[in-house]
């Protein structure tokens, strides 16, 4: 709820002052907004980094400096329009928010983590405009009424009360046609059905890479994968890089697994690191998907890599963090998103906050999936809201793009999810566990992924275009009542 009013003082402050002042206003709320939602950074780099506490506190604060950045943009932008066009470009800020979004998304490899929309994800009747203008159009929506109530604030004459009577019926129409699109459910009810089964299986990450403990988390794996077997699981699938070996290069287990796949003629998707010696040494992130046969059917490998988890992007800039620079694999990102053959359908298979990213699961659909599939290793987040944030922004992806989305995930959450973003199924953190549950392959095509975030580039043009406007001079009215310059 405080989401849609977040925005409102910022906008009342911005209505005054300069340029240097907005900047600052804007980076001060950018440093509010991320050190609440992505403090959790400082204990993975501590913890699994191994960094120094203070380092890692560091550079946890030069991220979140970072990432207000963005605010500061907007700020700087809001004022400037305020400052030449009036109080009532307030009422631009939606369209320079998401701009700003859209930056945050793809400028240095991007991070686009909560952003506003993800805020209205369990309001369903709401969060269905993704499935038309994607979570940047939901952030519009969100903030349009923090900008009509600031509006209200710094405005005089009587018809400041309108631009909010306007926010608020739209939100109420969204609302009202977003509850007719949920009670059709009409992509629920084609297509063919699938019975998939998800393994949780707790593993702490400190024991991941243990020798001592490789054979038991192995056996338990494959404890749980008869489990779903016999719960009539249709595929199972694995949490990311959940194969304490790399798999095909160990050769003993690899023969073990495929040989329960064999049997059962349950088909297997699983994360496991994956190394190609030629030309070069080269390491990737991948799923391997197994087919009833006990063959490798498809590999997909990892495309957007997590900066200093997989990489260390800069690492003149961060020697100060040595540590971590040894600590973390030079892993290689996949080229193409290659779909995985199922049964006559394709699978796409988003590995750890790939799933962050609309445009690349878009483009997974446009090519051809039917069902989404994510898979992760949330170990490194600890019992913080980062698993929970995660799970929130990997569901709607399922409403942008009309599928069900299911999400194997090592220390959870794992889940189901329709392609509304209703929870079919979730799992609890740091809790071992086998999940079943039907879902669908689905054909049809939602209308934001036919145009993709065409909502989301035409805030910039629009963005853009203000700024332009802004430029001019500046005029006044004169006594007949036509414009004449200012001299």
């Amino acid at each position: 709820m405080m989401a849609w009013l977040a925005l409102t003082p910022l906008l009342v402050a911005l209505h005054r002052g300069s340029l240097t002042r907005a900047f600052f206003l804007g980076l001060v709320t950018g440093i509010v907004y991320f050190t609440g939602t992505i403090y959790w950074t400082t204990g993975v780099m501590a913890v699994y980094g191994n960094l120094e506490f203070l380092v890692a506190l560091l550079v946890n604060a030069a991220l979140v400096a970072y990432m207000a950045l963005f605010p500061a943009l907007f700020a700087v932008v809001t004022r400037r329009l305020v400052a030449r066009l009036g109080p009532s470009a307030l009422l631009a800020s939606p369209l320079v928010w998401v701009t700003t979004e859209l930056g945050r998304t793809y400028v240095f490899t991007g991070f686009p983590w909560v952003l506003l929309g993800y805020s209205q994800v369990r309001a369903l009747p709401v969060a269905q405009l993704a499935s038309i203008f994607g979570v940047y159009g939901v952030s519009a929506l969100v903030a349009s009424v923090s900008a009509a109530a600031a509006l209200i604030v710094v405005a005089t004459d009587r018809r400041r009360f309108v631009p909010l009577g306007i926010a608020l019926g739209v939100v109420v129409l969204v609302a009202a046609w977003g509850s007719l699109r949920l009670s059709a459910s009409t992509l629920t009810e084609s297509g063919e059905p699938l019975r998939v089964g998800l393994l949780q299986g707790n593993v702490d990450q400190a024991e991941k890479w243990d020798r001592r403990r490789a054979d038991d988390i192995f056996a338990d794996y494959l404890r749980k994968t008869e489990a779903a077997i016999a719960e009539n699981a249709q595929l199972v699938v694995w949490p990311e890089s959940s194969t304490p070996f790399r798999f095909e290069d160990d050769i003993q287990a690899t023969e073990r697994l495929r040989g329960i796949v064999r049997r059962s003629g349950v088909p297997l998707l699983l994360g496991s690191d994956q190394i190609e010696h030629s030309p070069a040494t080269k390491y990737y992130n991948a799923a391997f998907l197994v087919r009833s046969d006990g063959a490798t059917a498809g590999v997909y490998r990892k495309m957007h890599l997590v900066p200093f988890g997989e990489y260390v992007p800069l690492k003149k800039v961060f020697f100060f963090a040595g540590p971590l620079v040894e600590a973390v694999a030079d892993f290689s990102p996949g080229e193409t998103g290659v779909l995985l053959p199922l049964n006559g359908h394709a699978v796409s298979t988003a590995i750890c906050y790939e799933i962050v990213y609309p445009a690349l699961v878009r483009a997974f659909v446009r090519n051809g999936s039917e069902l989404l599939v994510t898979m992760t290793n949330d170990a490194w987040f600890g019992r913080t809201s980062a698993p929970f944030q995660h799970f929130e922004q990997a569901s709607m992806r399922a409403i942008e793009n009309g599928r069900y989305l299911v999400r194997a995930a090592n220390t959870g959450i794992s889940g189901v999810v329709d392609p509304y973003g209703r929870v079919l199924a979730k799992s609890s953190i740091f809790e071992p566990a086998v999940m079943v549950e039907q879902v669908r392959f689905v054909r049809a095509l939602t209308i934001y992924t036919r145009i993709g975030d065409a909502f989301a580039y035409a805030t910039v043009l629009a963005t853009l275009a203000l700024l332009v406007i802004a430029r001019a001079p500046r005029h006044r009215i004169g006594r007949t009542g036509t414009t004449a310059p200012r001299t």
